[in-house]
């Protein structure tokens, strides 16, 4: 096995590495912030074989987030619903790369390891 002398020895800088890759590892990151039932339901609805599931709720979501104006809806729900369009639509995967790149850069806190107990 060859060994690539060029990489870091922690591996590939930051704007190196996959784009696909950075955006799974702050949607990772980003997941594990979210209270334990949050986390258990997004992890559910981002498993490969819900694919309907996703872009209903992912649809439904980005819609409620269009009509924050009304009581109990909100803005919060328009970066999810995408969140969860683009596990199946490719196009959707750069939007939400620049959105959680924005997250890491503008509230670099929750983007942190959830603090201890």
């Amino acid at each position: 096995m060859l060994m690539n002398s060029t990489l870091p020895p922690n591996g590939p800088a930051p704007a190196e590495m996959d784009p696909e890759h950075l955006r799974r590892q702050r949607l990772e990151r980003l997941l594990r912030r979210l209270p334990a039932r949050g986390e258990q339901a997004m992890r559910w609805l981002l498993q490969p074989g819900r694919a309907w599931l996703r872009a209903i709720l992912g649809s439904a979501l980005i819609v409620g987030g269009l009509l924050s104006f009304l009581p109990v809806l909100g803005l919060w729900m328009l970066p999810l619903g995408l969140i969860l369009l683009a596990e199946d639509m490719p196009p959707l995967r750069k939007l939400t790369a620049r959105m959680l790149e924005w997250i890491e850069r503008r509230h670099p806190k929750w983007m942190a390891p959830k603090p201890a107990p």
